[in-house]
């Protein structure tokens, strides 16, 4: 079965989220904001995430489900 592309597209608004908050790093991102750094680098990849999940990064990037969501 191959991946959703959708995934890979929230992993990569994901990503650039952490790049507009001045990390280069996701690890530092994770450590400086108690996630777990392997289930975060994953999740940038394009890995399946919880609803849950999601929710408390946005909440971290100060975003709503619908900015998130509107060029997706």
């Amino acid at each position: 079965m191959l991946p959703d592309p959708r995934l890979k597209l929230v992993g990569y608004k994901l990503r650039q989220l952490r790049i507009k908050k001045g990390y280069s790093s996701y690890e530092a991102f994770a450590f400086d904001h108690d996630l777990p750094r392997v289930g975060y680098g994953r999740h940038e990849q394009g890995h399946n995430l919880t609803l849950k999940s999601l929710l408390r990064l946005l909440d971290i990037h100060q975003a709503s489900l619908a900015d998130f969501f509107t060029d997706i």
